[in-house]
């Protein structure tokens, strides 16, 4: 049986009533498939965590109508380089990473227009999502008690620095301070003395992605209830989630975690090795992977310190020096052709344009082409998620992308949407 929320729909107020060529282009987002078809998202954040969260629930289908201020726009269309495109209206691929399948439509939330248009999305949105620092939006009027006056089935997505109350809620919150915040920088690096942020922002991506989580329960439970409400996370809530067993090690066995390079904390021998010319990764995580592996290199498996896991986790540099010296007469790519003969699971270290050129990353929908108003075709990262149809086992994911958008490039069709419909 298909459930209610991801059962197609489409609301009659959410009809492609408008005729104009801007109004067909602002709706269009409408007849797009996916879980969320049919259902309106109204995207008033910026930077990155909630922009990544909306970003999802339009790849899942969702109309995402992009609240931008005017004449400057979402943050991120400021932050490079690199820039792409046009001297005179430079696009920054920032932006390009976080706002795919999204309409723009510019608004000043001071202004009594502005107000107005908010109030009429809102009234026809299954879905709003902000960021600001906690109190911005109740000074606009619009806080979450207003918002569900106008509109009781709205889901409303808040995302936050250090959550929304608290001592310290006040706090403006950005991915790399509450990368070193919530622990993380101190988990990663060459060693304690070594803290490293993690190359991407983490806490952001992370707290989008628990945000459209939240938002997608917060739907199902609507199905039941016909009431909507209110999903609250932050970034530190973010990477507290994702401390995994290094937060048991402390709550439970009461140790202290501490960055040590490349290596797994509880697992041996288990991550980056030096061979000749290069390295490799290894993920010995069984007894019996250990035996296959000892078995092709010619290592002895119950040597002093190497007998079990625990053993080597213990004796790590002795492990260390062991494989390293069984590595040592082979290149990486030989090295990683053994290790698959033996089953061990291996790899390489790529970099970021050996990844895009990687055939395995196409035949994943990883890439995905739209075309951009300004820059032509682009090519863009895609979506992590795949759907296959129950009955026959056909793929039903979304095939069909639009680019970023330019900044207020749906305005006007918005406009004439809301003019042209009522709400249900």
């Amino acid at each position: 049986m298909t459930s209610a929320l991801t059962a197609p729909f489409t609301r009659p107020e959410q009809g492609p009533l408008a005729v104009s060529p801007a109004a067909q282009e602002a709706t269009a987002v409408q007849t797009r498939q996916g879980p969320l078809a049919g259902r309106l998202v109204v995207d008033l954040s910026r930077a990155l965590a909630g922009p990544h969260a909306t970003m999802m629930m339009g790849d899942l289908g969702a109309r995402v109508i992009k609240i931008e201020n005017p004449g400057t726009g979402d943050d991120t269309r400021g932050w490079g380089p690199p820039f792409v495109g046009p001297k005179d209206d430079p696009q920054a691929t920032y932006f390009l990473s976080c706002n795919r399948n999204k309409e723009s439509m510019a608004l000043d939330l001071k202004s009594e227009d502005g107000q107005s248009v908010l109030r009429q999305l809102l009234e026809r949105a299954d879905v709003v999502v902000e960021n600001f620092r906690p109190g911005v939006l109740e000074r606009l009027g619009f806080s979450t008690d207003a918002m569900h006056r106008i509109n009781p089935r709205l889901v409303i997505l808040s995302i936050t620095g250090f959550g929304h109350d608290g001592p310290e809620s006040h706090r403006s919150g950005y991915d790399q301070i509450l990368q070193g915040e919530a622990g993380l920088m101190s988990l990663t690096g060459s060693g304690p003395d070594d803290p490293q942020r993690v190359g991407v922002p983490i806490a952001d991506l992370l707290s989008g992605m628990y945000g459209a989580y939240g938002v997608v329960a917060a739907l199902l439970e609507r199905e039941q209830t016909g009431r909507g409400q209110v999903v609250r996370t932050s970034l530190l809530a973010s990477l507290v989630g994702v401390h995994a067993f290094q937060g048991t090690k402390v709550t439970v066995a009461g140790e202290e975690p501490a960055a040590q390079g490349n290596h797994h904390p509880s697992i041996a021998p288990y991550g980056l090795f030096r061979c000749r010319n290069g390295s490799v990764q290894i993920s010995v995580g069984s007894e019996k992977l250990w035996a296959a592996f000892t078995s092709a290199f010619g290592i002895d498996p119950a040597a002093e310190g190497l007998g079990t896991n625990a053993d080597r986790v213990r004796n790590r540099a002795r492990v260390l020096e062991v494989v390293e010296a069984a590595f040592a007469t082979y290149d990486p790519e030989p090295l990683l052709a053994k290790l698959a003969e033996a089953g061990v699971p291996a790899g390489k270290v790529r970099t970021l344009k050996e990844v895009y050129e990687w055939p395995q990353l196409a035949s994943q929908g990883l890439l995905v082409d739209v075309q951009h108003p300004l820059l032509g075709s682009v090519t863009l990262p895609g979506p992590p998620l795949r759907f296959f149809d129950q009955a026959d086992g056909t793929e039903s994911t979304r095939r069909s992308h639009t680019a970023p958008p330019l900044l207020d490039q749906h305005g006007e069709g918005v406009r004439e949407w809301l003019a042209t419909t009522e709400v249900g």
